[in-house]
């Protein structure tokens, strides 16, 4: 035993282990030796070298190709630093640090040199408390830097997130992690990956102390640990897991464990738990060993894998999940089964792989989500600590409103639009996109505009809302000369959408069209223009396919895969992309089937991945015309794409949904351009207790045709039953200080009430649904009554925020909630949590309450309404 066996409390054996993959993570990346791995050449102690040896060992591809040493030296550096300087940092075991201390990833986020700003903020702040007084606090400060609002999947940065004041759950726990491991305090983000009772999912914090794992939700403090609004939703979860870049080995349940990634189950600490056991045979009755076996709920209007577990020697695997159904899918070698696994069904599940050929016709069926189930009683907490926790949100949150005035205001874009020649109304919408970043954006404008006219803008204009907050001048002028070295002869629109747009998928954006414009001779590159199939092929023979880790496929940058020369399908993809625009080829990732594509004389044309088995021929692709169901009854949802129908291609015995935006409606004007083969679509009706009404309907899409399918759901019946009626006398506040009965505001032709809570994630969802929901809602015709307790309505909240809410909205205070108890049996403090919605009749008959988190509820709040006016207008 030497002394290295004391390093982190590895044995021989784990070292030897590290320094194996270790070893082969430097003959991996020999491309890039230098940038990684000369940081070994610095004076590194036995502890730092060993941490560092750790990091990579368990390093994802992407991030050998997109980061130099020098970052993880830091982050190595700081981490070691800070477990000597925090008070509890002796208390932290070695293998909780080495897996939820010490490692720089958390999410899909870019990768910063975080630790030393945060710990500089947190560090005196959080010294004298305990460990689990450290981790309060923390939340305090992540609710002052940042709140919640809806984005894209590309995950922001933690510092990024702290710029832009704002981002969706994903981001806020990234930012509660980074901050927590920034004071030595171990911390895992976890997920669940879709919800079974509602659409979306969510994401939150665990973190360590003192011998115990405790959640919070990040960016909303709760007064004590343990605690937050999402409790209930988790009781119905399916999956609850976190990840960890690493061989962990436990004690956690572990759901994946493969390539040096671990995926635990954590369920049963939120919900009720039991495991399915799945037994996988081939058509002799023989086990199949390898075959992958897919977990898949609906959410969306798909069916999404929450897990995908291969099945073991003897063809098994089990998966430990909550009560609700599932649908269960195996695949293997071209052959595949599929069963509706019902929650009240057997625990031992037994598939025959005897399918290659996808059914015809509809199939009808139900989704049952797990019940709701009720929480461990907790005693409630002293008057004096809610007032102090009040306050310090209060506090927080006008921290957070403060800084948001730096950014630049509409007057100062009205003015630097008057200077470059831009037209004011587009100068300030990228302006107001950019948030903390509205300087830098500015400072662009202003540089390049004299010089290049509009471009500038068009450039920016081109990108997603979310780029504008962490991309700086060094990569807007890079894209911006080099675009329009390249302008060629191609049509304005072209131009800017396939030559000029930086943004390919979800990857960082970074200045890659220099380096691309410089990396080839000029008669290569006039080559690749002629033919881009010859980059193609170039790129075949000097680049190495290698799948990456399965949440971080296609987040390569451009720049990191090319000179790794090694990557993911869709890292690689990018990169051919990023090449053909750097040269001026009009290139693209189809915007449903995410394949890349470059634009000819003769059309887009398909440019095959290294992974591909198809043919270098272009594919001929087929037409689907979606047709409007006139049969169909009048309380028929309006079709909108990922909110109640999607359509997937079968593809290697597995349906992957095509891609298009969220939300669109207009699906029936012009025909989807889509790839010959067999296709399931999938619609979906949610009930008001989770269930869905799926059908799937299967059809074929041949080559060079149009296919023609009808677009329907299954029938539902609303059910609108008397629940209550309104107490009499409930007085609140209007914003000009005047007093007025509930009554009065809810007037005599129905109305729809909400208590809300709006620094929380649950009532920002119900807002958005109103906003999106204006239009029914304003023909429709009734008032919205939005109630606000005293409390919380705090520095960061403004009603003129919301402009896009129906125009009969009105929001009023409720001092402590009090006229809620009018409404609702249970105390206002009931678990499910606020928003609390009700739709009342021209009687103020309460006829449809929802409490809590669930997608959906404005939706279901208008059928109502909408069922009621109709009933009225009917008695009349």
């Amino acid at each position: 035993m030497t002394s290295q066996t004391l390093v982190f409390s590895l044995d021989a054996q784990s070292l030897e282990r590290i320094e194996q993959k270790f070893q082969e993570k430097v003959r991996f990346a020999e491309a890039r030796k230098s940038e990684l791995f000369d940081i070994f050449q610095q004076n590194l102690t036995e502890e730092e070298t060993w941490a560092l040896k750790y990091v990579y060992a368990y390093m994802p591809v992407n991030d050998m190709a997109d980061y130099n040493g020098d970052l993880f030296l830091s982050h190595v550096r700081r981490a070691l630093d800070t477990r000597k300087r925090v008070p509890w940092g002796d208390r932290v075991p070695d293998h909780l640090f080495l897996h939820f201390v010490l490692p720089y990833r958390i999410n899909t986020e870019n990768i910063e040199d975080f630790r030393g700003l945060m710990y500089d903020e947190l560090a005196e702040r959080t010294e004298k408390l305990s460990m689990t007084d450290a981790i309060l606090e923390t939340n305090y400060w992540c609710h002052e830097k940042a709140t919640y609002i809806g984005s894209d999947l590309r995950t922001i940065s933690p510092l990024t997130m702290i710029r832009n004041a704002r981002g969706r759950c994903g981001e806020e726990s990234t930012l509660a992690v980074a901050a927590l491991r920034s004071i030595g305090i171990p911390a895992r983000q976890v997920y669940t990956p879709r919800w079974a009772h509602g659409d979306s999912n969510h994401a939150w914090v665990e973190a360590w102390a003192d011998g115990q794992w405790y959640y919070i939700g990040a960016c909303e403090p709760e007064a004590r640990l343990n605690q937050g609004w999402f409790s209930p939703p988790a009781r119905r979860a399916m999956l609850i897991n976190t990840r960890i870049y690493a061989d962990y080995p436990g004690p956690e349940d572990i759901t994946l464990s493969e390539k040096g990634f671990t995926e635990i189950n954590l369920l049963e600490n939120y919900a009720p738990t039991r495991v399915i056991g799945v037994k996988v045979k081939n058509e002799q009755g023989e086990p199949v060993p390898g075959a992958s076996v897919r977990f898949e709920l609906y959410n969306s209007a798909e069916f999404y894998p929450i897990a995908e577990i291969s099945t073991d020697a003897q063809g098994e695997a089990a998966f430990k999940t909550g009560y609700g159904d599932l649908l269960i899918r195996a695949v293997s070698g071209g052959k595949w089964s599929e069963i509706l696994f019902k929650a009240q069904e057997s625990e031992l599940v037994e598939l025959v792989l005897d399918s290659s050929e996808q059914l015809t016709g509809i199939t009808d069926f139900d989704m049952v989500p797990p019940p709701e189930g009720e929480g461990e009683v907790v005693i409630a907490l002293p008057e004096e600590k809610i007032r102090i926790h009040n306050r310090r949100l209060e506090e927080g949150a006008k921290t957070r409103s403060e800084y948001e005035k730096t950014f630049l205001s509409e007057e100062e874009a009205v003015s630097l639009a008057k200077v470059v020649g831009l037209p004011s109304v587009r100068v300030w919408a990228i302006l107001e996109k950019a948030r903390g970043n509205s300087r830098e954006i500015a400072a662009f404008l202003e540089e390049r505009s004299n010089s290049y006219g509009e471009w500038p803008l068009r450039l920016l204009e081109s990108m997603n809302e979310k780029d504008l907050i962490d991309t700086f001048r060094q990569t807007l002028d890079d894209h911006l000369v080099g675009a329009l070295s390249q302008q060629g002869s191609w049509s304005e629109d072209t131009f800017v959408r396939y030559i000029l747009c930086p943004r390919i998928s979800y990857e960082m954006l970074v200045p890659y069209r220099g380096v691309f414009q410089n990396a080839f001779s000029a008669d290569k590159a006039a080559a690749f223009r002629e033919n881009p199939a010859m980059l193609l092929q170039m790129l075949e023979q000097e680049y190495e396919y290698y799948e990456d880790l399965p949440n971080l496929k296609g987040k390569g940058n451009p720049i990191g895969t090319f000179s790794l020369m090694k990557g993911d399908a869709q890292s690689l993809d990018i990169l051919f992309v990023a090449v053909c625009r750097s040269l001026g080829i009009p290139a693209r990732l189809h915007p449903s089937a995410q394949k890349p594509q470059y634009l000819s004389d003769r059309g887009w044309e398909d440019a095959f991945s290294l992974t591909s088995t198809q043919t270098q021929e272009s594919t001929s692709w087929g037409m689907l015309q979606l047709r409007k169901d006139i049969k169909a009854p009048q309380d028929t949802p309006e079709a909108s794409y990922f909110e109640n129908f999607s359509f997937a291609r079968l593809e290697g015995g597995i349906y992957k949904t095509l891609i298009y935006p969220y939300g669109s409606t207009d699906v029936y004007s012009e025909p989807y351009e889509v790839e010959p083969g067999a296709y399931r679509l999938t619609t979906g009706i949610r009930l008001k207790d989770g269930t869905v009404k799926v059908r799937f309907v299967y059809f074929t899409v041949n080559t060079g045709d149009t296919t023609e399918v009808v677009l329907t759901y299954r029938e539902t019946e609303v059910d609108i039953p008397v629940l209550g009626k309104l107490a009499p006398g409930s007085i609140l506040t209007r914003l000009n200080g005047s007093e007025v009965e509930l009554e009065e505001l809810l007037g005599s032709e129905g109305a729809i009430a909400a208590w809300i809570e709006p620094e929380r994630e649950p009532t920002k969802h119900l807002l958005r649904e109103l906003c999106e929901l204006a239009g029914p809602l304003d023909k429709l015709g009734i008032p919205i009554v939005l109630i606000i307790g005293d409390v919380e309505w705090n520095a960061a909240f403004d009603p003129a925020g919301y402009p896009k809410l129906p125009v009969r909205t009105v929001f009023v205070r409720d001092s402590s909630y009090a006229s809620l108890s009018d409404f609702i049996s249970k105390p206002a403090a009931h678990e499910a949590g606020y928003p609390h919605l009700f739709v009342l009749d021209t009687q103020h008959q309460i006829r449809y309450s929802a409490s809590g988190y669930k997608i959906g509820t404005g939706k279901e709040a208008l059928q109502i309404a909408a069922a009621i006016s109709q009933s009225s207008n009917g008695l009349e």
